[in-house]
């Protein structure tokens, strides 16, 4: 009479890690200032690009009012670099990346990039949805 529930094929909730875990954030914004080729310690080159999005903080004497945030994404794949070298400050982008977070180093000055926690943002993908416009037409 009573049926017996079948039990899910997955854990709702686990601590444990699994190969397939990942850690993504999506960004639609403007590209910062033309993306930058730069070396690591190890010399393997490397393209870092700042991406800023904006959020409503409200109205302040009944105009709307935003918050601007800059992310760094920092992109090691070579033919990827090569695109984004091309791309113009002002695009307006999609981003795709793989973050971690960086704990401080204890020994660090804690007024320091190292001593202070920090979020890393690997590049994934990168759509262009618009092109900046052409400064003569800015002006019009």
């Amino acid at each position: 009479m009573f049926r017996v529930a079948a039990r899910p094929a997955f854990r709702a909730f686990s601590t444990s890690a699994r190969a397939s875990d990942l850690a993504k954030l999506t960004l639609i914004g403007t590209l910062g200032r033309a993306p930058e080729l730069k070396m690591t310690k190890n010399e393997k080159e490397y393209v870092s690009y700042s991406v800023a999005t904006s959020s409503s903080a409200g109205l302040v004497d009944g105009e709307p009012t935003f918050n601007t945030t800059w992310h760094r994404i920092h992109s090691f794949m070579p033919g990827a670099n090569t695109h984004l070298q091309t791309l113009k400050p002002g695009s307006k982008v999609y981003v795709e990346a793989m973050y971690d977070i960086r704990e401080p180093d204890a020994s660090a000055d804690p007024t320091t990039p190292q001593g202070q926690r920090q979020i890393f943002l690997r590049h994934d993908t990168i759509k262009v949805i618009s092109q900046p416009r052409p400064k003569d037409e800015q002006s019009h």
